[in-house]
């Protein structure tokens, strides 16, 4: 995993089951959201409440697709195969804000052998979660890094993955700037993250009295396919939800 990274460290801290490219310097949360994830309680409820009750909501359950459908989609939209099958792709995948593993996992249910899933994430809350719950074997590493600023090389990866994070970002668009680079040219990326479900000026401005307060971005329905075209993405297809979106698209070959 080390020829993944931009600059691999001379001595690599991999003590606590993953690559930690941050270590105690690492700045503190800055918002109140991002203070929840860093938090020691939430990866013991992450996987099998808060998400399946909170996403599932937010997809307007019963109507919208469950966990395991969502996650079925992640690997379609990527170009992935589906657990089981025989022909899986060798490909390089990232999963940007991984939490407690729980997408990458699923992600590297769909890839051959030969291929790789990287789930990065800042907290190490989490990271201690996800490493507890993959399996040893599996074709999963996890680093401690910065999402906004990825510490990859460019064009590292086949497919790159941020499901429910990007809204937690102080400055999303440049996120997306650092996906968009670590993708190899050709290469698929997939978001799912918050959506607005009225245009009116008073959603906007309750959607920017949350960010400030919060440090919450709910995102209104064209921003993030904008984003992607103004980075050069192509085959860009999104799915609307009551309070989230899946938006997805391939990184211009040229």
């Amino acid at each position: 995993m080390l020829d993944l990274l931009r600059e691999p460290p001379g001595t690599p801290d991999v003590s606590a089951g993953y690559l930690d490219l941050l270590g105690p310097s690492a700045k503190a949360p800055p918002s109140l959201a991002q203070s929840v994830m860093e938090s020691t309680f939430l990866p013991r409820i992450y996987e099998k409440v808060w998400r399946p009750v909170g996403f599932n909501l937010a997809k307007g359950w019963p109507l919208g697709p469950d966990t395991a459908e969502e996650h079925a989609m992640a690997r379609d939209w990527l170009g992935l195969s589906h657990p089981g099958y025989a022909a899986r792709p060798p490909a390089t995948v990232l999963d940007v804000a991984c939490g407690p593993g729980n997408v990458t996992r699923a992600l590297a249910a769909g890839i051959g052998p030969e291929g790789l899933v990287v789930g990065l994430d800042a907290s190490e809350t989490m990271l201690a979660r996800a490493v507890a719950d993959t399996d040893p074997a599996a074709d999963v590493r996890y680093v401690r890094g910065d999402a906004v600023d990825l510490p990859f090389r460019d064009g590292a990866f086949d497919a790159v993955c941020c499901f429910g994070a990007l809204y937690l970002f102080d400055d999303p668009w440049t996120a997306v700037d650092g996906m968009t680079r670590v993708l190899k040219p050709g290469g698929r990326l997939v978001i799912l993250t918050s959506r607005r479900p009225a245009p009116l000026p008073s959603a906007r401005l309750g959607g920017e009295l949350l960010r400030r307060a919060t440090g919450f971005t709910v995102f209104g329905d064209r921003e993030v396919t904008e984003a992607l075209t103004d980075r050069g993405f192509t085959a860009i297809r999104q799915r609307r939800y009551p309070l989230m979106q899946v938006v997805g698209g391939s990184r211009s070959p040229r």
